[in-house]
């Protein structure tokens, strides 16, 4: 066992000795719970590491796939983005019918909608999508530095720490444990661990590209890097706060007023500039590509789009605040780069779609890709969508309706959905060393339900939310509102049954993803179906633009 080993381990365990005292001083009951979550974390981490020590000692092989690369944690990463997508999924189905049947909350807190709601959220962006990103982000650096990961302990302390975060969240949002920011609810404490995680992630990304055996640094591991960076940046500033106490789970923000709405939103739409747009984008640049087996369509526009994305998409959280105390000319900035941003945002639309130039009749066979491609089409979409609702006049009807909540998850089911399950159905055969999945069809059944889901949700939310905007500012002929606002509930009650319907096909569809992966883990390959010839080998692309 190295030095660093000992360290950790040490490190470990006097973490475990401090929060068992955590736990027993602790001022309310969810700090006694979560320091007991990290004991038992912390002791188990010390343990690992022993046994990792042991298993070196006995001569034990490794977690290599004999090319060198460290693929254990990606095996890891893919695993937990599975679980952790059913979670999160189910978490919003079940709010969805709580929606249209407010009785299914049971009058208890722990399951009502707004402990549940963020439980949602937290789990498909978060834990579904952050495991998804530092799973692919993992295997896609290694391939294209032509060099293991770096640190041997440090990126599993990455994946197994983030996933503690997880843990953290979810059971203080069941618990009532919650700053009320959006997609930024954990405490002060999750969110001083969530920083350690984080850091050492950068660190073990950065540690690969610098030992890179390839001069060239690919774009995806510019759009990877910048959503590290970026989330470490917004996740430090959203989240100053001062403790109520070292034993206490309530904190207060160091901002107040509009100066705290504007650096909520300021890391709210950046969140979903950098971790749900960036860090997808190198999924995309990487997987697209390598499944459509041609280079990327222009090196040239992929740098553009980049820089240009970075530059502009920083300064567009205000429209969020339009007709609030945010000043006039803060407002207007905000839309400003909002409506900028349409055309870097269709530069990666347009180099991805380009990129099955001359391969495009793979999609008539190939339901991976074709998966990869809608993706791209929601993620065209969602981005046109966007800088028009940033607009004044738009948004003083969309806003605060379920218009927004459709503009959302277009964007979350159909790009970041998408991709992440294309991405996921290339990883699984390449990772345990398989021939190929072992059901393409049922891969065109997922697409397809899933596809379904997508259109009665969003369909239905759009309507919802042009509906509530028109029925709150709708005035009789005397200047008083004309409808109560149980009147403009009562009218969204079919919307919602429909929103339900498509997050239970999307659900169905995911499930039908996790069978087909399961079975293609345990070597199973349905015999009905012949060998699909028009599945990507495993020769490596070379990476060189096409201009």
């Amino acid at each position: 066992m190295g030095t660093s080993s000992y360290l950790m381990m040490a490190t470990l365990l006097l973490g475990a000795f401090m929060a068992l005292f955590v736990a027993a001083k602790a001022a309310d009951v969810p700090m006694a719970v979560h320091g007991w979550i990290f004991t038992l974390a912390f002791l188990a981490g010390a343990f690992a590491i022993g046994q990792r020590h042991f298993n070196a000692l006995e001569h034990r092989p490794g977690a290599d796939d004999g090319m060198g690369y460290n693929d254990a944690i990606v095996r890891a990463g893919v695993i937990a983005t599975l679980f952790w997508g059913i979670a999160g999924m189910l978490a919003g189905l079940y709010i969805a019918c709580e929606h249209a049947y407010p009785v299914l909350n049971c009058d208890t807190s722990y399951i009502s909608f707004v402990r549940l709601r963020p439980v949602h959220t937290s789990g498909v962006i978060f834990a579904f999508g952050g495991n998804a990103l530092i799973a692919t982000s993992f295997y896609a650096v290694q391939r294209t530095c032509r060099t293991r990961l770096a640190g041997n302990i440090a990126p599993w302390f990455v994946f197994w720490g983030y996933q503690l975060f997880i843990v953290l969240a979810a059971t203080g949002y069941l618990m009532g444990v919650t700053q009320g920011r959006e997609y930024a609810e954990p405490e002060w404490y999750t969110d001083i661990w969530l920083t350690i995680v984080w850091v050492t992630y950068l660190l073990v990304f950065m540690g690969t590209l610098m030992r890179r055996r390839e001069p060239h640094i690919y774009v995806a591991n510019w759009f990877y890097l910048s959503f590290i960076v970026t989330v470490a940046m917004l996740h430090l500033g959203n989240n100053m706060a001062v403790p109520e106490s070292f034993l206490s789970s309530k904190s207060y923000s160091l901002f107040s007023g509009v100066q705290d709405a504007l650096i909520q939103w300021w890391y709210g739409h950046n969140a979903v500039g950098f971790f749900l747009t960036a860090g997808f984008l190198g999924m995309m640049y990487y997987f697209v590509p390598k499944r459509a087996e041609r280079p990327v369509y222009s090196y040239r526009l992929s740098i553009i789009h980049f820089w240009s994305l970075i530059f502009i998409y920083i300064w567009a959280g205000p429209h969020h605040l339009h007709y609030t105390a945010l000043p006039d000319w803060a407002q207007t900035l905000g839309m400003t780069f909002s409506i900028m941003l349409w055309m870097p945002s269709w530069g990666g639309m347009i180099n991805g779609l380009m990129t099955l130039s001359g391969a495009w009749d793979k999609l008539r066979t190939d339901p991976v890709l074709r998966m990869l491609v809608v993706s791209l089409a929601f993620y065209g979409m969602s981005t046109f969508e966007g800088p028009v609702m940033s607009i004044k006049a738009v948004n003083s009807l969309s806003h605060y309706t379920d218009w927004t909540i459709g503009h959302v998850h277009s964007g979350a089911m159909g790009w970041v959905g998408f991709v992440t399950f294309g991405a996921v159905y290339c990883l699984v055969p390449w990772l345990w060393k398989r021939e190929r999945l072992y059901s393409v069809s049922l891969v065109s059944w997922h697409f397809w339900v899933a596809t379904m889901g997508i259109v009665l949700y969003i369909t239905s939310m759009w309507v919802s939310g042009i509906l509530q905007g028109l029925m709150w500012r709708a005035y009789d002929a005397q200047g008083f509102l004309e409808y109560s606002f149980v009147e403009t509930v009562a009218a969204m009650h079919p919307f919602y049954v429909i929103r339900a319907a498509g997050g239970l096909l999307y659900l169905s569809g995911f499930l039908i993803m996790v069978y087909n992966c399961w079975r293609t883990i345990k070597g199973d390959i349905r015999e009905s179906e012949p060998l699909d010839a028009n599945a990507p080998s495993t020769i490596p692309l070379a990476l060189q633009p096409a201009d």
